[in-house]
């Protein structure tokens, strides 16, 4: 077993962005009715896409949110990205390290992903295969986006490896037939991260980057018969 592409998550794997983004969103909720913290948006949404999220927090308040809502998430977060994103540390390297067609898979929109590669100096590694959940009928966890990623790389999804730090993440990508590597190195993982990301089904997982090249290696010969094993 060899893999044809790697899938990259964007938010909290390439970029160190998911305290920013759930920053952003409480402030939004909480000023229209739904009071929630960051911490709080991070157990409930993370990976989870934009537009699932507000149809979760509409049916819970009885109504609609305003029309403005994604754009006064999306200044927000844009604005705190150009102070406060950074790259997930090594990331770049790993990336270059890999000879092998690559991808990226997120739930986020066009424009919030591709400024948030820029900022973090990733985009050109990555351009121009890059993908939203904004582009397929049901976002993560559901395995659409992935297997779109798949078909427009003209990759065998049971050939692909995808790269996650979210439950909804690797559950979209385990219901795509495809392998998933669990990363909990973001600023936002707590102790008990790693251990959610295998329980959902992620077959190796570690916590820095520099360990990626030598992973999908591992999991490439090893497919199949390594769920649960966590390197040290």
């Amino acid at each position: 077993m060899s893999f044809d592409l790697v899938i990259f998550d964007c938010d909290g794997v390439l970029v160190d962005s998911e305290v920013i983004s759930c920053r952003a969103h409480a402030e939004a909720l909480t000023r229209h009715g739904f009071p929630i913290t960051p911490d709080g948006v991070l157990k409930r949404f993370l990976g989870v896409s934009d537009r699932e999220a507000r149809r979760i927090v509409e049916s819970e308040i009885g109504r609609a949110l305003p029309e403005t809502f994604e754009a006064e998430v999306k200044h927000a977060t844009l604005s705190f990205y150009a102070d406060d994103l950074s790259a997930i540390a090594h990331v770049g390297e790993a990336i270059a390290a890999l000879g092998l067609p690559k991808c990226v898979a997120s739930s986020g929109t066009p424009e919030k992903i591709h400024h948030g590669l820029t900022c973090a100096g990733l985009y050109d590694q990555l351009a121009p295969y890059i993908f939203s959940a904004t582009q397929v009928k049901r976002g993560k966890p559901a395995p659409d986006l992935f297997l779109f990623a798949a078909a427009q790389m003209g990759a065998n999804p049971a050939r692909c490896v995808v790269i996650e730090d979210s439950v909804a993440g690797v559950t979209g990508a385990r219901a795509a037939g495809m392998t998933v590597l669990g990363f909990y190195g973001g600023s936002h993982c707590t102790a008990e991260h790693e251990d959610m990301l295998r329980q959902a089904g992620a077959a190796l997982t570690f916590a820095d980057m520099r360990q990626l090249p030598d992973l999908i290696a591992q999991a490439s010969q090893k497919h199949g018969s390594i769920a649960g094993f966590s390197p040290v």
